[in-house]
């Protein structure tokens, strides 16, 4: 069966430190001793203590780091994602 996505409004908002979006850091280490996770691309912020963490936010997949120039999607039902530059505009269009 084909279906087509039903539309949903959301609130789209590029990714900066200091605004609240994410959900926590984790502390850069912990993130490189996961294989699965790819970390080319992710925000790496440097704390005043030296130590180097990753914005994440949570939603029912569980993490989801933030990455360089990534966007923070809020559906209305408060559902968290995140979502690329590359793709960003691809899937939203703004109202």
């Amino acid at each position: 069966m084909k279906c087509e996505r039903v539309a949903l409004k959301a609130d789209v908002v590029q990714y900066e430190l200091g605004k609240g979006l994410e959900d926590g850091f984790e502390l850069f280490s912990e993130v490189v001793t996961r294989e699965w996770i790819v970390t080319d691309s992710l925000l790496k912020i440097e704390r005043e203590d030296g130590y180097v963490v990753c914005p994440f936010i949570l939603n029912r997949r569980g993490r989801e780091f933030i990455g360089v120039n990534d966007y923070i999607v809020v559906d209305e039902d408060g559902t968290k994602h995140v979502c690329g530059a590359d793709k960003i505009w691809k899937r939203y269009k703004e109202i």
